[in-house]
Protein backbone atom coordinates (compact mmCIF):
# COMPACT_ATOMS: atom_id res chain seq x y z
CA UNK A 1 0.00 0.00 0.00
CA UNK A 2 3.01 2.49 0.63
CA UNK A 3 3.87 2.23 -2.76
CA UNK A 4 0.66 2.95 -4.31
CA UNK A 5 1.46 6.79 -4.91
CA UNK A 6 4.40 6.17 -6.47
CA UNK A 7 3.06 3.40 -8.22
CA UNK A 8 0.49 6.10 -9.47
CA UNK A 9 3.18 8.44 -10.35
CA UNK A 10 4.90 6.48 -12.60
CA UNK A 11 1.71 5.43 -14.30
CA UNK A 12 1.28 9.25 -14.69
CA UNK A 13 5.20 9.28 -16.28
CA UNK A 14 4.50 6.68 -18.70
CA UNK A 15 1.08 8.17 -20.13
CA UNK A 16 2.71 11.67 -20.65
CA UNK A 17 5.64 10.13 -22.47
CA UNK A 18 3.39 8.38 -24.46
CA UNK A 19 0.81 10.89 -25.37
CA UNK A 20 3.62 12.93 -26.33
CA UNK A 21 5.55 10.64 -28.05
CA UNK A 22 2.48 9.74 -30.31
CA UNK A 23 2.00 13.69 -31.02
CA UNK A 24 5.81 14.33 -32.24
CA UNK A 25 5.34 10.80 -34.23
CA UNK A 26 2.26 12.53 -35.90
CA UNK A 27 3.79 15.61 -36.14
CA UNK A 28 6.90 14.92 -38.13
CA UNK A 29 5.61 12.73 -40.17
CA UNK A 30 2.67 15.43 -41.59
CA UNK A 31 3.04 18.94 -39.99
CA UNK A 32 2.04 20.47 -36.73
CA UNK A 33 -0.75 22.08 -38.27
CA UNK A 34 -1.84 19.40 -39.85
CA UNK A 35 -2.53 17.40 -36.79
CA UNK A 36 -5.41 18.03 -34.66
CA UNK A 37 -5.84 17.04 -30.92
CA UNK A 38 -8.25 14.52 -31.19
CA UNK A 39 -6.19 12.65 -33.93
CA UNK A 40 -3.59 12.30 -31.02
CA UNK A 41 -5.81 11.15 -28.85
CA UNK A 42 -7.06 8.03 -30.84
CA UNK A 43 -3.10 7.74 -31.87
CA UNK A 44 -1.97 7.60 -28.32
CA UNK A 45 -5.12 5.36 -26.70
CA UNK A 46 -6.56 7.87 -24.55
CA UNK A 47 -9.46 10.70 -24.33
CA UNK A 48 -9.33 14.37 -25.41
CA UNK A 49 -10.05 14.82 -21.52
CA UNK A 50 -6.97 12.52 -20.71
CA UNK A 51 -4.54 14.49 -23.08
CA UNK A 52 -5.89 17.85 -22.10
CA UNK A 53 -5.79 17.01 -18.51
CA UNK A 54 -1.49 16.15 -19.33
CA UNK A 55 -1.29 18.84 -21.90
CA UNK A 56 -3.34 22.22 -21.73
CA UNK A 57 -2.33 23.53 -25.06
CA UNK A 58 -1.69 21.60 -28.61
CA UNK A 59 1.51 23.24 -27.88
CA UNK A 60 2.74 21.66 -24.88
CA UNK A 61 2.37 18.48 -26.73
CA UNK A 62 5.81 19.39 -28.42
CA UNK A 63 7.32 22.03 -25.68
CA UNK A 64 6.64 20.36 -22.45
CA UNK A 65 10.02 18.69 -22.73
CA UNK A 66 11.25 22.51 -23.20
CA UNK A 67 9.15 23.66 -19.86
CA UNK A 68 10.35 20.81 -17.72
CA UNK A 69 14.09 22.94 -18.03
CA UNK A 70 12.08 26.39 -17.59
CA UNK A 71 13.20 27.24 -14.01
CA UNK A 72 17.25 25.39 -14.58
CA UNK A 73 18.94 28.14 -14.34
CA UNK A 74 17.19 30.17 -11.40
CA UNK A 75 18.28 26.22 -9.95
CA UNK A 76 21.39 26.18 -10.57
CA UNK A 77 22.15 29.53 -8.82
CA UNK A 78 20.21 28.70 -5.85
CA UNK A 79 21.97 25.17 -5.47
CA UNK A 80 25.14 26.62 -5.70
CA UNK A 81 27.88 25.98 -3.01
CA UNK A 82 29.05 28.42 -0.61
CA UNK A 83 30.90 30.67 -2.10
CA UNK A 84 30.31 30.61 -5.67
CA UNK A 85 28.93 33.37 -6.83
CA UNK A 86 25.63 32.89 -9.36
CA UNK A 87 27.31 33.68 -12.66
CA UNK A 88 30.15 31.26 -11.73
CA UNK A 89 27.45 28.57 -11.27
CA UNK A 90 25.44 29.10 -14.87
CA UNK A 91 29.06 29.04 -16.43
CA UNK A 92 30.10 26.01 -14.48
CA UNK A 93 26.51 24.44 -15.23
CA UNK A 94 26.67 24.91 -19.41
CA UNK A 95 30.47 23.60 -19.44
CA UNK A 96 29.25 20.52 -17.76
CA UNK A 97 25.60 20.26 -19.70
CA UNK A 98 28.10 20.60 -22.85
CA UNK A 99 30.01 18.00 -21.88
CA UNK A 100 26.66 15.83 -20.82
CA UNK A 101 25.91 16.57 -24.44
CA UNK A 102 22.99 17.46 -22.60
CA UNK A 103 19.80 18.95 -25.42
CA UNK A 104 19.46 22.32 -23.62
CA UNK A 105 22.89 23.30 -24.85
CA UNK A 106 22.01 22.70 -28.35
CA UNK A 107 25.33 20.24 -28.59
CA UNK A 108 23.27 16.84 -28.94
CA UNK A 109 23.34 15.21 -32.07
CA UNK A 110 20.77 12.91 -31.29
CA UNK A 111 18.17 11.84 -34.26
CA UNK A 112 15.51 12.63 -32.37
CA UNK A 113 16.75 16.00 -30.56
CA UNK A 114 17.24 17.09 -34.47
CA UNK A 115 13.76 16.24 -35.02
CA UNK A 116 12.60 18.01 -32.32
CA UNK A 117 14.60 21.09 -33.19
CA UNK A 118 13.61 21.51 -36.54
CA UNK A 119 9.92 21.01 -36.28
CA UNK A 120 10.00 23.78 -33.52
CA UNK A 121 12.07 26.14 -35.40
CA UNK A 122 9.70 25.38 -38.56
CA UNK A 123 6.60 25.85 -36.89
CA UNK A 124 5.74 29.41 -35.90
CA UNK A 125 3.14 28.78 -33.45
CA UNK A 126 5.67 26.43 -31.60
CA UNK A 127 8.63 29.01 -31.89
CA UNK A 128 6.35 31.87 -29.93
CA UNK A 129 5.37 29.36 -27.13
CA UNK A 130 9.40 28.40 -27.07
CA UNK A 131 9.62 31.96 -26.22
CA UNK A 132 7.14 32.20 -23.89
CA UNK A 133 9.06 29.55 -21.35
CA UNK A 134 12.15 31.56 -22.04
CA UNK A 135 10.36 34.44 -20.75
CA UNK A 136 9.33 32.45 -17.61
CA UNK A 137 12.56 31.15 -16.84
CA UNK A 138 14.09 34.99 -17.53
CA UNK A 139 11.90 35.81 -14.36
CA UNK A 140 12.39 32.70 -12.27
CA UNK A 141 16.45 33.55 -12.70
CA UNK A 142 16.00 37.56 -11.57
CA UNK A 143 14.34 36.22 -8.87
CA UNK A 144 17.02 33.94 -8.01
CA UNK A 145 19.56 36.40 -8.28
CA UNK A 146 17.79 38.74 -6.42
CA UNK A 147 17.71 35.82 -3.30
CA UNK A 148 21.30 36.10 -3.63
CA UNK A 149 21.55 39.60 -2.56
CA UNK A 150 21.32 41.22 -6.14
CA UNK A 151 19.21 44.19 -6.58
CA UNK A 152 15.88 43.85 -8.10
CA UNK A 153 16.95 45.87 -11.46
CA UNK A 154 20.64 44.21 -11.43
CA UNK A 155 18.46 41.16 -11.76
CA UNK A 156 16.48 41.85 -14.06
CA UNK A 157 19.38 42.81 -16.21
CA UNK A 158 21.38 40.25 -15.94
CA UNK A 159 18.81 37.69 -16.15
CA UNK A 160 17.85 38.97 -19.79
CA UNK A 161 21.66 39.23 -20.32
CA UNK A 162 22.28 35.50 -19.37
CA UNK A 163 19.37 33.61 -20.98
CA UNK A 164 20.43 35.54 -24.53
CA UNK A 165 23.34 34.18 -24.04
CA UNK A 166 22.64 30.68 -23.01
CA UNK A 167 19.87 30.90 -25.76
CA UNK A 168 22.15 32.45 -28.46
CA UNK A 169 24.94 29.22 -27.71
CA UNK A 170 22.71 26.42 -27.57
CA UNK A 171 20.89 27.52 -30.71
CA UNK A 172 24.83 27.92 -32.84
CA UNK A 173 24.98 24.34 -31.31
CA UNK A 174 22.39 22.93 -32.37
CA UNK A 175 22.03 24.92 -36.03
CA UNK A 176 25.94 23.54 -36.32
CA UNK A 177 24.45 20.01 -35.91
CA UNK A 178 21.54 20.12 -37.60
CA UNK A 179 23.31 20.84 -40.83
CA UNK A 180 26.02 17.57 -40.25
CA UNK A 181 29.06 18.44 -37.53
CA UNK A 182 29.01 15.57 -35.24
CA UNK A 183 28.43 17.10 -31.57
CA UNK A 184 32.33 15.42 -30.70
CA UNK A 185 33.74 17.67 -33.23
CA UNK A 186 31.87 20.60 -32.26
CA UNK A 187 32.58 20.33 -28.65
CA UNK A 188 35.84 22.26 -28.59
CA UNK A 189 34.23 25.24 -30.30
CA UNK A 190 31.20 24.87 -28.40
CA UNK A 191 33.48 25.10 -24.92
CA UNK A 192 35.56 27.82 -26.35
CA UNK A 193 32.15 30.16 -27.26
CA UNK A 194 30.79 29.27 -23.82
CA UNK A 195 33.83 30.91 -22.23
CA UNK A 196 33.92 33.73 -24.35
CA UNK A 197 30.48 34.20 -23.39
CA UNK A 198 30.73 34.01 -20.08
CA UNK A 199 33.58 35.92 -19.77
CA UNK A 200 31.62 38.97 -21.49
CA UNK A 201 29.18 38.31 -18.86
CA UNK A 202 31.16 38.82 -16.01
CA UNK A 203 32.91 42.06 -17.21
CA UNK A 204 29.39 43.16 -18.50
CA UNK A 205 27.14 42.25 -15.46
CA UNK A 206 29.23 43.28 -12.04
CA UNK A 207 29.37 40.39 -10.47
CA UNK A 208 31.12 37.09 -10.70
Amino acid sequence: MNDEPGLRERKKLRTRAAISAAAIRLFLERGFDAVGVAEVAREAEVSKRTLFAYFPAKEDLVLHRFADHETDAADVVRARPAGQGPLAALREAFLRGLQAREPVTGLCDEPAVLAVFRLVTGTPTLAARLAEFVGAGEVALAAALTEAGVGPLDASLAAAQIVAVRRTLATANMAAVAEGVPAARRLSEAVAAAERAFTLLASGVGFA
